[in-house]
């Protein structure tokens, strides 16, 4: 699941895929409709992978959250939340996330959460998360210290050292007059 570049833009529906960098701002491109629109420095921007869901211990990343909620649906769309009701959307959240903060986690939040799901479902960006052992980890860095160094012994050569403070260095100015 890579939501790096994916961004949410106050005021403007949906979510949107960064494509370029502009002078002032960046060129988006919508994942429902695919149409490129500027995004300028004036509006105010979220990035996915910036956002979290507030729980009771510590907050947890929405990509966490998302990557929940395509475990439990078996990477299939989860539920239109405009069909469910208040008490529906928290059932929901409740089985995906148990220890949310129902204080803190509004109705408009989980509404917003499962649409950008459905979202990001369908422009197929979500997919599952392949888990790395641990024992490939160990191999790798024992191989990588088995080799050896081509670093030069650098404690072998004595270096001077001076007290003299690092100054940097100023250019002349130019006033214009001769």
């Amino acid at each position: 699941m890579d939501i790096s570049n994916v961004i949410a833009i106050a005021g403007m529906p949906g979510l949107y895929k960064v494509v370029a960098q502009a002078k002032n701002g960046v060129i988006v491109e919508s994942l429902v409709d695919k149409k490129r629109v500027p995004a300028f420095n004036s509006h105010k921007i979220s990035a996915l992978p910036d956002i979290s869901i507030y729980t009771t211990s510590e907050d947890m990343p929405l990509k966490d959250v998302l990557q929940k909620v395509f475990d439990k649906e078996k990477g299939e769309k989860c539920p239109d939340p405009k069909t469910l009701d208040e008490k529906g959307l928290r059932a929901y959240m409740a089985e995906v996330l148990p220890e949310y903060d129902e204080e803190r986690v509004h109705v408009s939040d989980l509404r917003k959460l499962f649409s950008w799901y459905n979202m990001l479902h369908g422009a197929g960006l979500l997919t599952a998360e392949e888990k790395k052992e641990d024992g490939d980890k160990k191999i790798v860095s024992e191989e990588k210290s088995k080799q050896p160094s081509l670093k030069k012994d650098t404690a072998s050569k004595p270096q001077a050292k001076t007290n003299a403070p690092k100054v940097k260095a100023q250019g002349v100015r130019k006033t214009g007059t001769a």
